[in-house]
């Protein structure tokens, strides 16, 4: 509201001293109130609002667009088709039950949106190609900022001194705060109606002030998340994982079996074929095989990619790690916990339980 009452004495002083150009008196906005052309903070609200291309890497495996809804692919044989970002989770499960040599096409004619939302229709796979080419590889800088978002809508006064029109507009997406800051004039008075907010990637919200407030908080989440610049659809499947949602699993199946299981890059599979394994409240858990029962520990700690689950049971030494929890699935009538540490260690549990 400040900004908009100073605006509208700017305009009322323009209308009274018009008669005498001479003695217009100018004023000036405070710095941190106004958005210029050009300027630093112009250039990171756009990179902010920049459309992200990764999300959809699964399929198209390029960063700098990402496929309009709906399309259809074929994934292993097997027609899915996409009709919002929930379905790369269905395309996901198909590559699972694979592993090794999964292929995926698309079926054309598609439409891409580019990192300024421009669409373009893309008819063949050689047209497809050529934009994919085109943008740059995996995890290199790009210039869209990933780790802080906006809250909408803004608010936002431009006012034009040659014509004394003062306007006002809302801005309701990316896209639109894109355009305004493609359209901004370095003639005008441009404000935005503070304060606002933005949200970080640990989901944390951020009430700004002003525009010296804003750069700095941009700025300084540039480098605090993995904007997940790869190809690696399976990197990052416990963006959401809880120890509660884990612990409820284990605690709500019985006798759980190893699926799999490496330790430092050796395959242990049918190390612990007929063990059965289970989980108790009190953090205890129990091997089960052949007339035989031994009883270790087990804790969870730590949230999302960084969900620590510490396994210790004596008599299986291969078992224990402080292992990394790194995927549910549940995508059949079977769950699995996959944990692993690094590339050379890996224990996943296997239960029709689901």
């Amino acid at each position: 509201m400040k900004l908009k009452t100073f605006l509208i004495f700017l305009v009322i002083s323009f209308i009274f001293s018009s008669c005498r150009k001479e003695e217009r008196e100018f004023i000036q906005t405070p710095e941190d109130e106004v958005l210029e052309a050009n300027s630093n903070i112009a250039a990171l609200m756009q990179r902010t609002a920049l459309n992200d291309g990764s999300v959809d890497n699964i399929v198209d495996r390029a960063n700098c667009f990402n496929i309009a809804f709906p399309y259809t692919v074929n994934v292993n044989g097997v027609d899915i088709d996409v009709n919002s970002e929930e379905d790369y989770a269905v395309i996901e499960c198909v590559f699972d039950q694979t592993e090794d040599n999964s292929t995926l096409n698309i079926s054309f004619p598609i439409t891409i949106v580019l990192a300024d939302y421009s669409e373009v229709t893309i008819n063949s796979l050689s047209e497809f190609d050529a934009y994919t080419n085109s943008c740059n590889d995996e995890n290199e800088y790009d210039d869209d900022i990933e780790c802080i978002d906006f809250i909408f809508p803004i608010e936002a006064s431009i006012f034009n001194p040659n014509n004394e029109l003062l306007e006002t507009i809302t801005i309701e997406n990316d896209n639109q705060l894109l355009d305004f800051i493609d359209d901004l004039d370095e003639d005008n008075i441009t404000t935005i109606d503070f304060p606002i907010t933005v949200i970080l990637a640990n989901d944390t919200q951020v009430s700004i002030n002003n525009f010296v407030a804003l750069e700095t908080t941009i700025e300084d989440a540039i480098d605090t998340c993995d904007e997940d610049d790869d190809y690696d659809y399976s990197d990052d499947d416990c963006d959401d994982c809880t120890p509660s949602q884990l612990e409820d699993l284990l605690l709500g199946c019985s006798d759980w079996e190893v699926d799999k299981l490496e330790r430092n890059g050796n395959d242990y599979d049918n190390a612990y074929n007929g063990y059965v394994f289970n989980f108790f409240n009190d953090g205890t858990m129990s091997v089960y095989w052949n007339s035989i029962i031994e009883y270790g520990t087990w804790t969870t700690s730590g949230t999302g990619n960084n969900l620590e689950v510490l396994i210790n049971v004596p008599a299986l030494p291969l078992c224990n790690n402080n292992w990394i929890l790194h995927e549910i699935e549940n995508c059949s009538v079977e769950t699995k916990i996959d944990l692993r540490v690094g590339n050379e260690d890996r224990l996943r549990y296997e239960n029709n339980c689901n």
